[in-house]
């Protein structure tokens, strides 16, 4: 890409609102283009500059040498200390240059083999100005493991398996998708046993459910290393480390490749956003400092999350974080990475306390923080150099526009933003509107509302939604009856109904209206029973709710199995006829007295009756394309949970009349709480 500067009309092109912060757009651009020029001139460009993990941390050379470097500036003596010299702390000095990074190189023993077994533990041992010794995790180190029997804090371990164990890699990477179906999946929780699942079962049992539900994305979350479980995987403690909970980094990479092979695409929920407050196992303190890789004092510091704030101006920290998003793609070939927290990056305030209204002087005034935007710029940019088919999606709750667009215009690079405003809408009205209160034309607009050109991921709930303390879409319609009346044994009770039916045309809805890209939480298509809740002090650090049950979906006298199989049907229609690549669509009708919903598609017609009671005969839709049509999906089928009013086999013939704006009409039979597609 180049690094031109920045034309003003390019910017006032894609959105002439922008008029007035044309300055501010060129100016982060123009930052991006010095740091792209000093990695050009000084460190072999975008290429040589995110390998950093072959140089830093511990590399193994072509005699069985290890080197071992680390930037660590403020110590003024360092160690290489670990089982293999065991732990003696003046054996294995290391020497400085003069930017503050220290190296040593370890021989092979006589007999050729390297000095330090694999798997064996290591540590850096530091002498500080005042004389104190402390010590650290290799801030570079690929693996660590916890004994929680010794202690709770982590083991870094030298991770060099003989080749025959390391895994290879058997099958490319799958073509990139165009239409993006994600799962967002995490390997701990993808057991029914109450206890962690492992990378292994994952690769097993889950990975074919994901394929034959019709996703073709998987993200991944919690991958990086964590010391708290219950953080969902976000207090990130070791930036290059698989998390060993699950198993070793070799089955992880045996998970991504398997899942390649089903041509299902793999993205890494990456957490560049903030860093654990931990010293002993983190990279927090690391050299003594508090501002290493961090900012100092509180611009340092998120009060919210009680974590660090990554210096996204520093030269080492921007080699840091740009050679981890390269480790994983290169390492365990992940396909892209969804950026988890891009709106406290992008602002001072980080988004805490600030109700974004849309007004764009809140995008780029002295609220915008420039480096964590430029540094977003270069992670797009740089990433999608070096790997063009690479997907990036931002998780960004305050609508910066330029978001979604190239970096060369003006953009931060993203491909997908998240639609975060779609299931708060969701919640809000489960929670406050009675059904007939429910606004067809505000659900549309929401569903609609998304900047021109940008791509976006819709979604009804995503994890935020399933942790105790929230409700998914399941427990918001039926919650007390999903635990009596889910049986088929059991009558059908009027709560159980409406939330089936509800629960299928919410998430088809917001599938085929909301974005270019649909994402599902684990479980969520089949309306989990319960919560997410890892095991923590306040429930007795019990795993009873950090799990999947799949036995309720798989059981057949169990209705919950009816919510998967239209999860599946629904991906699948999407792969065939492929709306979610195509353009926005035609809304016609968004009727408020009959709560009927048209729009048109991909060439298809979908018509949603949310009305609570009223079923309509002969209901007249307008359509633009003449001719015969036919039902290609139907949420009210008895495999779906519905009740067969609905005659499959019906063809519906267009009048030429014009009707809401089409050239035709055709008259369907549109039962209350259905939706059909119809197709050509």
């Amino acid at each position: 890409m180049s690094t031109k500067p920045l034309e003003p009309k390019t910017i006032t092109d894609i959105d002439a609102y922008l008029k007035p912060d044309v300055a501010a757009i060129i100016q982060r651009h123009s930052s991006f283009r010095k740091w792209k020029e000093t990695f050009d001139k000084h460190e072999g460009g975008y290429d040589k500059f995110t390998k950093g993990y072959h140089k830093y941390g511990l590399n193994v050379g072509p005699k069985n040498e290890v080197i071992y470097k680390e930037w660590a500036p403020n110590a003024k003596e360092a160690f290489l200390i670990g089982d293999f010299n065991d732990w003696n702390r003046s054996s294995h000095p290391m020497k400085r240059d003069d930017f503050g990074v220290w190296e040593i190189t370890v021989p092979p023993l006589s007999s050729g083999a390297c000095a330090i077994p694999h798997d064996s533990k290591i540590k850096i041992s530091m002498v500080l100005p005042n004389g104190s010794r402390i010590e650290r995790l290799p801030a570079w180190i690929k693996r660590v493991t916890q004994d929680l029997s010794v202690s709770p804090v982590y083991d870094a371990r030298f991770w060099n398996p003989p080749a025959s164990e390391n895994y290879t890699f058997k099958n490319a990477r799958p073509p990139k998708p165009t239409n993006l179906r994600i799962y967002e999946a995490h390997v701990g929780i993808s057991t029914a046993e109450p206890r962690v699942g492992t990378y292994k079962e994952f690769t097993t049992n889950t990975l074919p459910r994901i394929k034959d539900l019709g996703y073709n994305v998987i993200q991944l979350m919690a991958v990086m290393e964590h010391a708290y479980y219950a953080s969902f995987g976000y207090q990130v403690t070791n930036f290059f480390a698989a998390s060993s909970r699950y198993g070793t980094p070799e089955d992880l990479k045996e998970l991504i490749d398997v899942a390649h092979g089903m041509g299902v695409t793999v993205l890494l929920d990456i957490v560049h956003s903030h860093a654990c407050k931990n010293v002993l196992d983190g990279i927090n303190e690391f050299d003594g400092t508090d501002h290493l890789y961090f900012h100092e004092g509180g611009k340092g510091r998120h009060e919210l999350w009680d974590s660090r704030l990554f210096n996204y101006g520093h030269h080492e920290v921007l080699r840091f974080l740009l050679s981890n998003l390269r480790f994983w793609v290169e390492e365990y070939q992940f396909d892209g990475f969804r950026f988890d927290g891009v709106t406290s990056m992008m602002y001072k305030h980080h988004g805490i306390g600030t109700g974004f209204s849309g007004g764009y002087h809140e995008y780029f005034g002295d609220g915008a923080d420039e480096e964590g935007i430029v540094y977003l710029m270069l992670a797009n940019d740089s990433m999608h150099t070096l790997y063009p088919n690479l997907i990036t999606i931002a998780e960004d709750v305050s609508g910066m526009p330029l978001l979604g667009k190239p970096v060369d215009v003006g953009g931060v690079g993203f491909d997908y933003r998240l639609s975060m405003a779609i299931p708060d809408m969701w919640i809000k009205l489960l929670k406050h509107k009675q059904d007939d209160e429910w606004d067809m034309a505000n659900i549309v607009f929401t569903l609609t509302n998304r900047r021109y050109g940008e791509k976006s991921v819709a979604y009804c709930e995503s994890h935020d939604q399933a942790l105790v303390g929230d409700k998914t879409l399941a427990f918001w319609l039926m919650d007390k009856e999903m635990y009596t009346n889910m049986s088929d044994l059991s009558p059908m009770t009027a709560i159980v109904a409406r939330g089936l039916s509800l629960h299928k045309m919410i998430r088809l809805l917001t599938h085929s209206l909301g974005g270019e890209g649909w994402l599902n939480f684990e479980g969520n298509e089949f309306g989990h029973p319960e919560w997410l809740d890892f095991p923590r002090e306040g429930n007795g650090n019990s795993f009873h709710y950090a799990r999947r049950q799949w036995n309720v979906v798989d059981d057949p006298m169990l209705r919950y199995r009816y919510l998967n199989n239209f999860d599946r049907a629904m991906n699948h229609t999407a792969a065939k006829y492929g709306w979610l690549e195509a353009p926005q669509a035609y809304v016609s009708l968004k009727n408020e007295s009959d709560k009927v919903i048209a729009y048109e598609r991909a060439g298809l017609l979908f018509i949603f009756n949310f009305h609570p009671s009223k079923s309509f005969t002969d209901y007249r839709v307008g359509v633009e394309e003449a001719g015969e049509y036919r039902i290609v999906l139907s949420s009210d089928e008895k495999r779906f949970g519905g009740f067969d009013n609905i005659m499959l086999d019906s063809k519906f013939f267009t009048t030429p009349l014009e009707w809401n704006g089409r050239k035709n009409f055709l008259q369907v039979y549109i039962p209350t709480r259905t939706c059909i597609v119809l197709a050509k």
